[in-house]
Parts: C-alpha cells; structure tokens; sequence
C-alpha cells in the first residue's frame, strides 16, 4: 500500500505541477456553468409566466424543477465529462513512454497494480475536485426551490460511477500509444461509442438491442440515477467496465515488460 500512495501522490502532484489540471477545471466549470444558467434561467423564465398567465399554467401543468433543471443538469456534466476526460487521462502513461521515464518505472519494486492503480486513483482525485466544485450550483436549486434530495445524491453516486469507468478506458488507452493526441482521441472515440450504443438497439434484432442497451453508458445513468434510483445492476456495470480496462491495462504494462 505505501508504493500506491506514493504513486498516487506524485500523480497528484504532476498534475497541479503543470497547467493541465487547472485548465481542464476552468474549461469544465465554466461549460457546465453556463449550461447550468441556461437552463436555470429558461425553469425561472417558464414559472414566472406560468405565475402570471393562467393559460400558459394549465400549458405547462405542475413544473418540477428537479425533472427541469437537475436531471437536465446531471446529462450535461456526463457529456462534458465525455469531452474533458480523456483531456486528464491521455498524459498518464503516454507522457511516461515518451520521456522515458516508463522504463525506469517498471524497474522499481512496485507492483503493476500499483502502478495502475495509483495513477487511476489521482486521476480520480482531479475528476473529483472537478465534480464537487459544480456542488454550488445544487445549492443554487435548494435556495430557490426544493430539489428531491435523492435524485441529487444518486445523481452524483452516478457521476462518479462513470467517471471512473471513463478514466480507466482513458489510462488504458495512454498506455498502448506514447502519443497523447493519440490517446486522447482514441479514448474519446471508444467513450463516444459506448455512450452512443444504445441507439442502435432499434436497428437490431431484440437479444442483439438489449445486449447494446446493456453496454451503452446513457441508459444506466438517464434511466436510474438520474432519476433518483440506486439499482445496484447499474452500479455494478460501471464497476465491472472499470475493472475490465485495468485489467487490459495490466496486460499492456506486462507485454511492455516482456518486451523490454
């Protein structure tokens, strides 16, 4: 354990030491943070009218602003996670390749579980930091309307969850190629395949569609956690999927081991 954190220390550190980190931070919060204006605003345009003209009320029915605004919430951060993610992840292993540095790594005494791990872990640290700073816009909803506690606790459970099956398929992708454009286009396009499988479902046969509902990323988080429900079958396909790409990623390293 002492080798994993250290390893997820200086993870850490290499992360804030450069200016990645604090870019891909600004960039998300400020994406999510106009998008989260928006769409607060359009709620508040919608209730004052709905206020003030008894048509439009009977129009719109009874608003609810955790159908209007939180879920709405929840699928815009997992989409921008789709797009700065792979930004976190594609250095991990790449930038070690290419500097040479791997080599010297795998020479230590340190398991490649340990490795693997510790790097996922601060990659994980930084998507963290990310995710709990978009917290103020929640408390934004609590203090001008009553969000269900609930779908807000298994929404976040829900990011999480797929973030850390989006970094794992990133690390995964950095450590088969030294070039991070590389790796980063690469775990975005397998992200982007996962994320958008389940719309070929209707195009399949039945097994076949519910095999591709299964994989894809969308119907676990929209159609549970978004929606305030903990199904511990969807938990369960974030963990498996994660697990899955460090153990692909534990092959890379031990063929890099083998080959010298």
């Amino acid at each position: 354990m002492k080798n994993f954190f250290l390893i997820f220390q200086k993870e850490l550190r290499s992360y804030f030491n450069s200016p990645i980190a604090f870019v891909v931070i600004t960039i998300f919060l400020i994406i999510s943070g106009y998008f989260f204006y928006n769409i607060f605003a359009t709620f508040s345009t919608i209730s004052f009218q709905a206020m003030t003209n008894a048509i439009l009320a009977r129009q719109y029915g009874q608003l609810n602003i955790t159908e209007m605004v939180v879920r709405p919430f929840f699928a815009n951060i997992s989409l921008f996670m789709l797009i700065m993610l792979p930004m976190l992840t594609m250095r991990i292993f790449s930038e070690e390749k290419k500097s040479g540095t791997i080599e010297l790594l795998l020479t230590y005494p340190v398991k490649d579980s340990e490795v693997i791990l510790g790097k996922f872990a601060g990659c994980m640290g930084i998507f963290t930091i990310m995710i709990l700073l978009t917290l103020p816009c929640i408390f934004l909803i609590e203090l001008f309307g009553e969000p269900e506690l609930g779908v807000v606790v298994s929404g976040y459970v829900g990011l999480f969850c797929m973030g850390a099956a989006f970094i794992s398929l990133g690390i995964f992708a950095s450590s088969v190629t030294e070039n991070q454009i590389v790796a980063a286009v690469v775990s975005f396009g397998f992200l982007l395949i996962f994320f958008m499988m389940g719309y070929s479902a209707g195009f399949a046969s039945e097994s076949i569609g519910d095999v591709l509902k299964y994989l894809s990323f969308m119907p676990h988080m929209y159609n549970s956690f978004a929606k305030g429900v903990l199904d511990t079958e969807d938990i369960m396909y974030y963990m498996l999927f994660t697990l899955f790409c460090i153990f692909l990623n534990m092959r890379s390293l031990e063929s890099k081991r083998w080959r010298g």
